[in-house]
């Protein structure tokens, strides 16, 4: 289990937002919890903290602050901020399964919101280690997810409850920032201020 993740109650100093591309099977924390390793593994941000976290096993866009303003207002779901995802996914994404996800699901905490889906042709990302192992006589596809809430792995168990498990899951972007050219493990200073909308 990990522990609770600090909060910050205001920027020491002026506010900082960091994009950071998370590895697959890297904790959306500082510490490591016995069994998987944490961001300071490869992170050097004192007073840094995650807005918002992505599973151990999904890849991509993480976002970190100094600023707790800044922090609750990305991760806050009154604020609708969109949150893409690029997924893999085992199965037929067939127009049925498509349109159950744009409506919304239930799940086991209660209905989604509509999410924007589209399937798009696999992207040119970063290898996975370890490498996706589909089932040979199952066919995969790739869908864009855009969602406006975040719960617990809720991509995932979207996918799933219409039928597609999820191999592979990267966050592309949040609001207006995007991964863009930034490779696993590498970070960059983004504008506090930029529209998250």
């Amino acid at each position: 289990m990990s522990r609770p993740r600090p909060r910050p109650r205001r920027a020491t100093g002026p506010a900082r937002l960091v994009a950071f591309n998370k590895p697959m099977n890297v904790l959306s924390q500082f510490t490591d919890d016995g069994h998987w390793p944490g961001l300071g593994r490869l992170l050097d941000l004192p007073g840094l903290y995650p807005a918002g976290r992505l599973d151990r096993d999904s890849e991509g866009l993480l976002l970190l602050t100094n600023d707790g303003a800044l922090q609750a207002r990305l991760t806050s779901p009154k604020h609708e901020i969109s949150k893409t995802y690029l997924a893999q996914v085992e199965g037929e994404s067939d127009a049925a399964a498509l349109a159950a996800l744009t409506r919304g699901v239930t799940l086991k905490d209660g209905p989604t919101r509509p999410a924007e889906v589209a399937r798009i042709d696999p992207p040119d990302l970063w290898p996975r280690e370890p490498p996706v192992r589909a089932r040979k006589t199952v066919p995969d596809a790739w869908l864009r997810l855009t969602i406006r809430e975040g719960r617990n792995r809720q991509v995932r168990r979207m996918t799933a409850h219409v039928g597609l498990p999820c191999l592979r899951l990267v966050r592309w972007s949040v609001g207006a920032l995007h991964l863009d050219d930034l490779t696993p493990g590498l970070w960059r200073e983004v504008d506090p201020n930029a529209p998250f909308g």
